[in-house]
């Protein structure tokens, strides 16, 4: 996966290179991959290629079956992409790989009582301590997608643009610790266990994670 992607920011980055004297784009986006740059140029007719960097970092709360949680979700990604506009129009089809840096970490929150329950045993949170997970996916990631306009066309200075896709970011890897048990050694031992259990929930609820929707939205400057 990663020489490809390797590949295509390689062509990328040499075809901008040697097309400074010809059309140049840059595109502002806002989606659900965040805030992003992304910078065409043509390669062909009808043919460009496409870099771009996203971020954006969100916070939210949900739960397993037993135990609730803060999220934070940090995007963070890199894409080089081929667009390719059928009929010389401004509909393009897209692919190509993002490099992902997109990850989930997470606090358990301990429930009014001030306890936690994992794999159906109850902690008190002041001697369990703190419950943190992570959630990482593939870091070279394929993406598809459709979208409107042309940041390197002949017709605006100025204009719009759209992406609507999917990145295959995978099944995601989740790692759930503890730090800070301060219980006997026989409790933070059933602990991590239960922990175990627990992280294989918290990783099935991730599963929704592995398709990532991209919808982006944006305004183009054609130098």
């Amino acid at each position: 996966m990663k020489t490809p992607f390797i590949t295509l920011m390689l062509a990328g980055l040499l075809t901008m290179s040697a097309a400074q004297a010809a059309d140049v784009g840059l595109s502002a986006t806002l989606g659900s991959l965040g805030a992003g740059l992304q910078l065409a140029v043509p390669v062909q007719q009808d043919l460009n290629v496409r870099v771009g960097f996203n971020a954006y970092n969100y916070t939210y709360s949900g739960s397993t079956t037993e135990v609730n949680y803060d999220f934070k979700l940090k995007l963070q990604t890199i894409d080089a992409l081929l667009d390719w506009y059928p009929g010389s129009g401004s509909f393009r089809l897209t692919a190509g790989f993002v490099h992902n840096g997109n990850k989930i970490t997470s606090v358990a929150t301990p429930n009014v009582g001030g306890s936690y329950t994992v794999n159906g045993n109850t902690y008190s949170a002041a001697s369990a301590g703190v419950i943190n997970g992570d959630i990482t996916f593939r870091s070279a990631a394929p993406y598809l997608g459709i979208g409107w306009g042309n940041a390197v066309g002949r017709d605006n200075t100025w204009g719009f643009t759209s992406d609507l896709g999917v990145i295959a970011q995978g099944t995601p890897n989740s790692t759930l610790t503890n730090s800070g048990c301060t219980a006997t050694l026989q409790l933070c031992a059933q602990l991590s266990s239960d922990l175990a259990v627990e992280n294989a929930s918290l990783e099935q609820k991730m599963n929704n994670f592995k398709i990532y929707p991209v919808i982006n939205f944006g305004l183009y400057y054609h130098f």
